[in-house]
């Protein structure tokens, strides 16, 4: 996979038809299965972070582009415009005017990373609001236990092929501040990038490490 680090918000890979086929997914169910869609770009999303130090940190905005021989994706950070009231890019709208946007695979993922601009900052955090984290190194989660002010925060932990998965959970009768999650999440996001799996795979198909109250275990055994 090829990577371009565009800027401090933007990155561009490409990946070869005959690299998703060696990573395990068919050619066709990239196009018309969401789930596994977006299994894959958390995959490369992972890579990305990787090599390129592009953390993922909240809504992302995406294009597709399908070549003759792979996909061409270019991949933003939002912000939040000045007044709170919608997301912005950080890049010059003619920019993206010369990226073409093929319109299968980014139905099947925009509607789980791309933001609207008609959601307002109220709309962002709906019900209980989950993430998946995953960690590289065990020393990340450790380093990451002893930050003040977490343990509140609803979590489990996972191993899987070799990674670590934190789930997390911000019950909503529990955490009523936007502002909270958000300081939390910045926190979080300094020590691991956010899965593309869900929950349930890794019931099904890692093992559960840490029923819960990751943090507070982490700090007891690794003080």
């Amino acid at each position: 996979m090829e990577i371009e680090r565009i800027n401090e918000n933007t990155v561009k890979f490409y990946i070869s038809y005959i690299d998703i086929e060696e990573r395990g997914f068919d050619r066709d169910e990239i196009w018309y299965n969401r789930e596994r869609s977006e299994e894959l770009f958390w995959e490369m999303m992972d890579e990305v972070h990787n090599e390129a130090e592009f953390t993922v940190e909240g809504p992302l905005w995406i294009q597709v582009q399908a070549l003759e021989k792979g996909l061409e994706i270019l991949v933003t950070k939002t912000q939040m415009s000045k007044d709170g009231q919608k997301f912005e890019l950080p890049i010059p709208e003619d920019k993206l005017k010369d990226f073409p946007v093929d319109d299968r695979i980014e139905e099947l993922l925009d509607q789980h990373f791309q933001p609207k601009d008609s959601q307002d900052a109220e709309s962002i955090y709906e019900g209980d609001l989950e993430f998946l984290l995953v960690f590289n190194d065990f020393e990340d989660l450790i380093a990451l236990s002893k930050r003040p002010g977490l343990d509140t925060i609803h979590t489990s932990l996972y191993s899987y092929e070799g990674k670590y998965y934190l789930y997390l959970e911000f019950p909503e009768e529990e955490f009523e501040d936007e502002e909270v999650i958000d300081d939390m999440l910045s926190i979080l996001l300094e020590y691991g990038m956010e899965s593309g799996f869900t929950v349930h795979r890794l019931d099904e198909y890692g093992k559960k490490i840490i029923e819960a109250d990751v943090f507070s275990t982490l700090r007891k055994h690794f003080s």
